[in-house]
């Protein structure tokens, strides 16, 4: 298994080519055991591999720190519950990154399925990540300081369902509404549309396939991060009782990252370079999709430490809970509001893959057949 020969773009089916890579192929018909073997051989899938795999434990570290925080509730009370899943979606979504890259010479479907899983975690990540931006970075910027905010509180207790953390106008704004009823939703419906875009460019818009998936992943983002833009552009931010200038600042500073690596990110997925520029040199260390792993998970990363800002927020700031008898607008964070969902959501996704998976099995059996025989 370590001394299977690596194969030119002229040597392997049109299908598992990708641009401007010229050599460092794997023949599609390796077994599971060869696939694993793999990554620790120089092929043009290593780098691919390795750069979302190893990212795993550098987020679960960071992720984890939360929980040394002093005076932080345990990691299983319902405040954690949307930090959790915005974790598991991460998790899922680098895991699946690397086992496609890593699994996807066993045969011509089963690279395809890989990839349709790959981009179904992308959209389950974009959910996550709603989650989290729904119960931490909340749409409380324009809230009068005469408004519930303003009167004190009692002695904070413990953070869980019954507690409300979010204060309410008696006259919500438009975006207000818009976020609590119609948030949570729209991600989960861009998302659903994601997948059936990105799945459907493995058999149509070849020629423009990585720009589209790029382009469509456009829609979750705008979607998830709107109570971040409303924080941002909202003139009356910066007297938000949310959190101080300073973590105000850092949030800001967190998120200007995560868009920036995202839009380098997007330029190496679509330009494909530097292997657009010098083909064959580039292809097994270096070649665009490698750094666009890299951007990718400095983005999230990024994301993570925006996040973490604003539980830091919450948990120091005994101004944000407010007293039982204040009646609730926003409910907090409740397992079937947040696991219930990802659930939910990743039952539609699978259903997805089951089909798309269906109708790659029925055009690539057959040539896969052919190619066991040579």
């Amino acid at each position: 298994m370590w001394s299977l020969p690596l194969v030119r773009h002229t040597d392997v089916p049109v299908r598992v080519t990708e641009s401007f890579i010229l050599s460092g192929y794997r023949f599609p018909n390796y077994s599971l055991r060869q696939c694993l073997a793999s990554a620790f051989r120089p092929t043009n899938e290593t780098g691919n591999f390795w750069t979302h795999f190893l990212p795993i434990f550098v987020f679960a570290f960071h992720f984890m720190e939360v929980f040394t925080w002093e005076k932080v509730p345990e990691p299983s009370n319902p405040f954690f519950y949307p930090f959790w899943n915005y974790f598991l979606g991460v998790l899922y979504l680098l895991l699946a990154s690397s086992l496609a890259h890593l699994l996807n010479s066993m045969s011509l479907i089963i690279r395809e399925i890989c990839f349709f899983v790959d981009y179904g975690t992308i959209s389950a990540y974009t959910v996550g990540s709603s989650l989290a931006y729904f119960y931490y970075i909340h749409p409380q910027a324009g809230i009068p300081e005469n408004g519930p905010c303003a009167h004190n509180s009692s002695e904070r207790k413990s953070l869980n369902a019954d507690e409300q953390i979010w204060p309410s106008e008696s006259s919500p704004t438009q975006f207000q509404l818009f976020f609590e009823s119609l948030y949570i939703p729209s991600s989960c419906l861009v998302a659903i549309i994601c997948v059936l875009t990105c799945c459907n460019t493995r058999q149509r818009w070849r020629k423009y396939r990585y720009a589209v998936r790029t382009l469509v992943f456009l829609l979750p983002f705008f979607v998830s991060s709107t109570p971040v833009f409303y924080r941002l552009l909202s003139p009356s931010s910066n007297s938000t009782p949310s959190s101080s200038p300073h973590l105000s600042s850092t949030m800001a500073a967190f998120f200007y990252r995560h868009c920036f690596w995202l839009v380098v990110s997007a330029v190496f997925n679509i330009s494909k370079i530097p292997e657009r520029v010098s083909p064959g040199n580039f292809d097994i260390w270096g070649h665009s999709h490698q750094w666009f792993h890299c951007c990718t998970f400095l983005s999230i990363l990024d994301e993570l430490h925006m996040i973490k800002v604003e539980i830091r927020a919450l948990l120091l700031n005994p101004m944000l809970l407010l007293p039982p008898s204040t009646p609730p607008r926003l409910p907090g964070p409740t397992f079937w509001s947040t696991y219930g969902i990802m659930v939910l959501l990743q039952g539609c996704i699978a259903s997805i893959i089951a089909w798309f998976g269906w109708q790659a099995y029925q055009i690539y059996a057959p040539e896969q057949k052919k190619l066991k025989c040579c």
